[in-house]
């Protein structure tokens, strides 16, 4: 999917600017994210967008609407992109999570989410969980936190790495309820290619920016040893037929070479993680035009 990203907020360390209509910083230390040294000079910003940066000073209009900002020589950058964050899972214990009620983690999220922000990260690519209604908070302007890409709950086989349910819950019944996990978008179980189509057309249903595919072992899952490959080629490419429909792509949670070969075989666009990948491997990724988080 193209995004058309325009960078509405600097972070000044130790400084938090509200947004409003005018905002003009002056006498700080400008990295613009290019070059290879910083300039002292000011910023001005209109509604959302950086409109000029200069080493002069920079007119304006000085009316109500208008906030000046004395920088006092500190550190100014554009805001930094987080490729791979979950904000509803990274400040809390599994344990908790997995016995909290979906408000309280919600809470919890937005707490992570401000403090997001204020480390410098105006923008956050959420690469699984129960995000929409946090996303929807801060672009309302309810709550602060970086615009969120999310991909809503990550789709997983079962024994996979977004497999949560007890030790007790097989043999599962077919047509069986949701777990509570299920129902409030955190993680979905698919097995087989009906049901993965399924679970990735509800995912950008609700405004998935793009999918995430278990396709690989984890350390934070209880059924899957961190070098088993998940889901068939098949499976996986059902998932990339039906993002690619919609104007987007899947990415996937994969380490091996084996996992990460399937999911690149399969049309997938983007590898996380893929710390036990080898050269050959990522030879592939480079001839395909894959991308590495």
């Amino acid at each position: 999917m193209k995004f058309k990203l325009t960078i509405g907020l600097f972070f000044i360390c130790g400084l938090s600017i509200a947004q409003t209509k005018t905002i003009l910083i002056n006498n700080v230390e400008i990295f613009n994210g290019k070059a290879e040294k910083t300039t002292i000079g000011n910023v001005l910003i209109e509604g959302n967008l950086i409109k000029t940066v200069s080493v002069n000073p920079i007119p304006t209009d000085r009316s109500a609407n208008t906030t000046i900002i004395d920088g006092k020589g500190k550190f100014l950058m554009p805001g930094m992109i987080d490729a791979h964050v979950h904000l509803t899972m990274e400040s809390i214990p599994m344990q908790l999570a997995m016995v909290s009620d979906i408000g309280y983690i919600n809470i919890v999220a937005t707490d992570a989410a401000e403090k997001q922000l204020m480390r410098g990260f105006t923008s956050g690519r959420d690469m699984g969980g129960a995000v929409f209604s946090l996303k929807k908070a801060i672009d309302q302007g309810l709550v602060k936190g970086p615009r969120i890409y999310p991909s809503g709950a990550t789709i997983s086989q079962t024994g996979g790495h977004g497999d949560f349910g007890m030790p007790t819950d097989v043999p599962r019944q077919i047509g069986a309820p949701l777990s509570y996990f299920e129902k409030t978008g955190m993680t979905i179980i698919a097995d087989g290619s009906d049901q993965v189509l399924m679970r990735t057309r509800e995912q950008l249903r609700m405004g998935a920016t793009q999918i995430k595919l278990m396709a690989g072992g984890g350390v934070a899952s209880s059924y899957d040893p961190l070098d088993v490959a998940q889901f068939t080629e098949a499976e996986i490419k059902t998932a990339v037929e039906a993002a690619g429909n919609w104007g987007t792509y899947v990415a996937v949670h994969a380490y091996t070479p084996k996992a990460i070969t399937s999911a690149v075989l399969a049309g997938v666009k983007c590898i996380e993680h893929a710390q036990l990948m080898d050269e050959a491997t990522a030879q592939l990724l480079a001839k395909k035009g894959v991308w590495l988080s």
